[in-house]
């Protein structure tokens, strides 16, 4: 044993153990973690999201079921929140219109982001005239303010869900068509870009291959504030009467339902107007972490 224990103390001491690579997804993922407000955020986002998935089995009952004999009633044990000027269940309400907000946010900015990126990437990538073309018409969009230039766009289509959601999908297309823009006029400069290139890769294999996946940094950083912005938008046309239509429970048409009541049953209001802040603060706060954790700048 001792001439054993000689030969251990005679041996070279054993290298450290290397940390194995951390991938830059993980580190971002630990980042995100590590912001409490985002991950506050995101659980604000995922309540609303459970609420609008799980809407039939726990709303306390249907969005459009009215009994005259309860209407305005304060919040009570029966009616957490109240009932409108139908008799409805305010909470039933909210909880269907989480559906709508939701849906509307996450399918304008994705139309936006789909068309938006498309030309930004025609429009870094090749150049010229092209260029030109797009770049005005982005200039010519952002000119206006947006939710004037929705409500525009919903008076030519015709007051209604739909038309609200493509009108909030139009006049976010030039923010995510610049941005995706900016960022292919620098990627398309490395070297691996130039070296496909040269040995002749075709260019939409360059465009989808190499350049739009090294893009999607800003893109889903943008993406995410852009939803709380579409919810905000959807609420607005809704409160001016050009976007859902009665009986739907959208929450900006609850808002402009009950604006007559404020005073004899401000819980008409309150709630649905609860309902908005938080999505909406659920979004910037979730969408400011990623920005945090995802761009290189941020990092310590």
């Amino acid at each position: 044993m001792a001439e054993l224990a000689r030969k251990e103390a005679s041996l070279p001491p054993s290298a450290p153990q290397q940390d194995e690579s951390i991938s830059p997804w993980k580190e971002a993922w630990r980042g995100f973690r590590k912001n409490k407000l985002a991950v506050i955020g995101t659980g604000i986002v995922l309540f609303f999201i459970i609420l609008a998935l799980a809407a039939p089995w726990i709303a306390p009952q249907g969005f459009n079921e009215q009994m005259i004999s309860k209407k305005l009633q304060p919040p009570s044990s029966e009616h957490w929140f109240g009932t409108d000027d139908f008799g409805r269940d305010i909470l039933s309400r909210v909880i269907y219109g989480a559906r709508i907000s939701l849906w509307v946010g996450f399918v304008a900015v994705l139309g936006s982001v789909i068309v938006g990126s498309l030309l930004g990437i025609l429009a870094g990538y090749y150049g010229k005239w092209i260029d030109t073309v797009i770049s005005r018409v982005f200039d010519i969009m952002l000119a206006f303010p947006s939710i004037l230039l929705a409500i525009g766009i919903v008076a030519v289509l015709g007051p209604s869900l739909e038309n609200a959601l493509i009108a909030i999908a139009v006049i976010n297309i030039p923010n995510f068509g610049r941005l995706i823009r900016s960022k292919v006029l620098s990627v398309k400069q490395e070297e691996y870009i130039l070296s496909a290139k040269a040995i002749g890769m075709k260019d939409s294999r360059i465009l989808f291959h190499h350049i739009l996946p090294n893009s999607m940094t800003p893109i889903i950083v943008q993406g995410t504030l852009a939803i709380a912005t579409a919810i905000i938008e959807a609420a607005a046309l809704g409160f001016l009467g050009l976007g859902a239509r009665a009986p739907e429970p959208e929450w900006g048409k609850m808002l402009a339902d009950s604006k007559t009541f404020l005073v004899q049953a401000p819980w008409t209001m309150v709630f649905p107007g609860i309902a908005i802040m938080l999505t909406v603060l659920g979004f910037n706060l979730m969408g400011d972490g990623l920005r945090d954790a995802l761009d290189p700048r941020m990092k310590n």
